[in-house]
């Protein structure tokens, strides 16, 4: 399979307005299982990506989404099977990877709204992706280049942990929340706290989190993971509780780990 997508990368390096192809996900970290899909960034320039070349190359019956048909952060692409094996092809425009990209060196970053991100797009996720992929082909060098190029940035670092201070406001409008039985808004204000020490831990162990699959889990093992802060989120997120006493126990247990992580972020 391996030397298929090989050949699948070179053939899309060589459609108009690609720059290269990438391999990302679980099997570019090599913590892949046998069912586990082959994520392909397609790198592209601008406006000269031949979408009618992607569409052949693809094959009948496969839709191929042009750059914005998913939503502002994840381009678009397509989704295919190759011998029964999910292969996504994933749009990333090479131009803006590279403006945020420095951006993040400045210690800036966006979290959008995207679909699939239930708890946003962090636009760190770009530079984050070159780094942690493998380049499958590159005609110019360009990826290979850029790829050498980033490291992950104290000003980001440092802004990410700087950050973790919304965790806290977030839980205390749950609280409030909680008052009044409203056990959604609760969930969504507990699990965006945590969403955000997680971000925060992996920026602590200067570690690229790229989305929310398996984020928590990692986040359990770095340095300034309190202990058995996985399986206390997993607890605190599982049986959110229904009444308003129920829910504001839940609070004040998150409360209590939000506080304990950010005293651990702490330089």
């Amino acid at each position: 399979m391996r030397e298929i997508i090989e050949d699948m990368a070179e053939q899309l390096a060589g459609v108009p307005g690609v720059v290269g192809v990438t391999l990302g996900g679980s099997r570019a970290r090599g913590e892949h299982t046998a069912d586990s899909d082959w994520d392909l960034g397609v790198y592209y320039r601008g406006g000269a990506l031949d979408l009618d070349a992607l569409r052949a190359l693809a094959g009948p019956g496969v839709e191929v989404a042009g750059p914005g048909a998913w939503g502002p952060w994840v381009n678009g692409g397509a989704w295919l099977r190759v011998d029964g094996v999910a292969v996504d092809w994933i749009l990333r425009d090479v131009d803006r990877v590279e403006r945020v990209w420095a951006d993040c060196r400045e210690g800036r970053y966006e979290v959008g709204v995207q679909a699939g991100h239930p708890l946003g797009f962090w636009s760190p996720c770009y530079p984050g992706e070159v780094a942690c992929g493998q380049v499958l082909a590159d005609p110019t060098g360009e990826l290979t280049a850029l790829r050498a190029a980033i490291g992950y940035p104290e000003p980001l670092r440092e802004a990410l942990i700087a950050a973790s201070w919304e965790a806290g406001f977030l839980l205390d409008a749950a609280a409030k929340g909680a008052g009044r039985a409203d056990t959604l808004y609760v969930s969504l204000c507990v699990s965006r706290a945590f969403g955000i020490l997680v971000q925060a831990l992996h920026a602590h162990a200067r570690r690229w989190c790229l989305n929310e699959k398996g984020a928590l889990a990692t986040a359990g093992h770095l340095p300034a993971a309190p202990a058995d802060f996985a399986r206390r989120v997993r607890t605190l997120l599982a049986a959110p509780g229904g009444s308003a006493d129920d829910l504001a126990a839940t609070v004040a247990r998150a409360q209590a780990l939000a506080r304990e992580t950010i005293a651990a972020l702490a330089p």
